[in-house]
């Protein structure tokens, strides 16, 4: 494929639709086919992505499985996969995607701490076939700094799952981070212009190897 895959992975609050945007401005000023997508979700009101997204987030469903959780999870993925990340990448889009599968072993695999982290691995490379991202932007921020961000007009199922999970979550994070850091770039929480700014070091220097 010809493509790019650049995903941006963090805890709630992190920034990471207002840094997607950017950086996908930037590309397509420069004349990138530039394709943005979130997870979990689909690319259409009422389509099954984003239904899956509704049962996913909403409170009402507080008594979800993890299994349940983590397999809804997959399934949107799934689908986003086989029916717009593999064609995007194929036409030499750069796809920009707002969470992937490091989200689910962050989430359901430390924050949950109830599923092996190895099974959810597992289950991503179902989902996924294996398609990896070139480069993952962990955007890092405190989570109880990110969650008076994230919960301003209100939680929603995950996000009002407690400090000590979203805790969790960065931790499993971090370690993926440390895991490989070739692909995963740490940029830590701070004014959008320079957090903006280290993004693009990232991203421009993904683009020099590509193209050198």
């Amino acid at each position: 494929m010809s493509g790019l895959l650049i995903t941006f992975e963090g805890g709630d609050g992190s920034g990471k639709s207002t840094q997607i945007a950017i950086l996908a401005d930037r590309l397509r000023g420069l004349g990138h086919d530039v394709r943005t997508f979130r997870e979990p979700g689909g690319v259409a009101p009422g389509d099954a992505g984003e239904r899956i997204r509704d049962i996913l987030l909403d409170p009402v469903h507080a008594e979800l499985d993890v299994r349940a959780e983590l397999l809804l999870y997959e399934a949107s993925r799934a689908q986003l996969v086989a029916a717009h990340y593999r064609p995007a990448l194929e036409a030499g889009a750069v796809v920009l995607c707002d969470r992937y599968a490091d989200s689910s072993v962050a989430y359901q695999g430390y924050g949950r701490d109830v599923l092996p982290v190895d099974e959810v691995r597992e289950l991503n490379r179902i989902a996924t076939g294996g398609l990896t991202p070139d480069l993952t932007i962990l955007l890092d921020v405190d989570p109880a700094a990110g969650l008076v961000q994230a919960t301003a007009a209100g939680a929603d199922r995950l996000e009002g799952a407690g400090l000590a999970f979203h805790e969790r979550v960065r931790a499993g994070y971090l370690a993926l981070a440390a895991e490989e850091p070739d692909r995963i770039r740490l940029v830590r929480r701070g004014p959008s212009e320079e957090v903006a700014a280290e993004v693009w070091r990232h991203v421009e220097s993904l683009l020099a190897g590509i193209g050198s």
